[in-house]
């Protein structure tokens, strides 16, 4: 193990430490196929329920992937020079949501797509497995300062 190994140590999130972690972002990676081909684009998102909502328009490759289809999801944060941060997956079914009674329902989530779309929906990713892992600076562990980026209610970069 090398010196910078052996700085910091990784924990595993609990269910609910991951949900809030979620709760706070707004910005994610989907993973999904196109063309028989694994694809990975960024997704504006909310959650509603047990399904987090990923904005999009009718006519883009990830809806095409996803319909019905299990999806990988994924947040993150991270401080590149300390090599701290934390990430949260979830995998599970998928759903397009196109009705448009439903579709203005959901607007009022809130959430922006990442590209704008002529004819919006919503894709629907049911979390069926929820896990996430923290990255911590064994300095701060000792010296008893939280690690990094772990409380989106005290990150100064996440809107308050």
């Amino acid at each position: 193990m090398t010196p910078a190994e052996g700085e910091r140590r990784v924990d595993v999130l609990d269910e609910a430490e991951c949900r809030a972690l979620l709760a706070a972002s707004s910005l994610a990676r989907v993973a999904f196929t196109e063309g028989a081909m694994p694809a990975i684009q960024p997704a504006s998102f909310g959650m509603s329920g047990n399904d987090l909502v990923i904005s999009s328009g009718l006519d883009s490759g990830m809806v095409a992937g996803s319909r019905g289809a299990v999806l990988a999801f994924e947040v993150d944060d991270y401080d590149v020079g300390a090599r701290t941060g934390w990430s949260v997956t979830v995998i599970g079914p998928s759903r397009l949501i196109s009705d448009p009674s439903r579709v203005t329902a959901l607007d009022a989530l809130g959430i922006a797509p990442w590209v704008p779309a002529t004819t919006r929906c919503y894709i629907a990713l049911h979390m069926t497995v929820v896990r996430g892992r923290r990255i911590s600076s064994l300095e701060a562990i000792d010296s008893g300062r939280p690690p990094p980026y772990t409380d989106p209610a005290q990150d100064p970069r996440m809107p308050h």
